[in-house]
C-alpha cells in the first residue's frame, strides 16, 4: 500500500455536522480533506481535484435522481466513490450502482469502517 501523502478525501454532504465529523476523523488519520456542502460546489471544483476519493451522501437537495447521476458521469471522474446514506433501500442501491460507487456505508458510519473503506478504494493504508 502507498502513503496517504497527497491523497485527498472529498466529502460531499449537506449536513454540516456530518461533514465536520468526517473531516475531523479523516484529519486525525493524516488525510487531507476537502468538504463540500453540495454536489454543485464539488462539481465546480472537480478540475482541480487531486488524487483521492469521494465520500458522498446520497440524500442531498441538489443530488436527486438521473440528473445528478448524469452530471457525475459527465465529468468522468476517476476518483473512486464511497456512498453513505441513512437509508438502505432499492432506490439508494440503484443510485450506488448508477454512479459506479465502489462502496456503500449506512449512516451512522462506524469510524473504522469509513477508514477501511477509504483504504480499500484508494489502495492506501489509512490508520486511525
Amino acid at each position: 500500500m502507498h502513503s496517504t501523502r497527497g491523497l485527498v478525501v472529498h466529502v460531499i454532504d449537506d449536513n454540516s455536522a456530518v461533514r465536520g465529523g468526517f473531516a475531523r476523523l479523516l484529519r486525525s488519520a493524516a488525510l487531507e480533506v476537502r468538504a463540500y456542502e453540495s454536489m454543485e460546489s464539488f462539481l465546480d471544483q472537480i478540475d482541480q481535484a487531486p488524487p483521492g476519493c469521494i465520500v458522498m451522501d446520497v440524500t442531498m437537495p441538489d443530488l436527486a435522481g438521473p440528473e445528478a447521476i448524469a452530471r457525475l458521469r459527465a465529468v468522468q471522474t476517476s476518483l473512486p466513490i464511497i456512498v453513505v446514506s441513512g437509508r438502505d433501500n432499492e432506490s439508494v442501491h440503484a443510485f450506488v450502482d448508477a454512479v459506479g460507487a465502489r462502496m456503500f456505508l449506512r449512516k451512522p458510519v462506524d469510524d473504522q469502517a469509513l477508514l477501511d473503506a477509504i483504504s480499500w478504494v484508494t489502495k492506501v493504508r489509512v490508520a486511525p
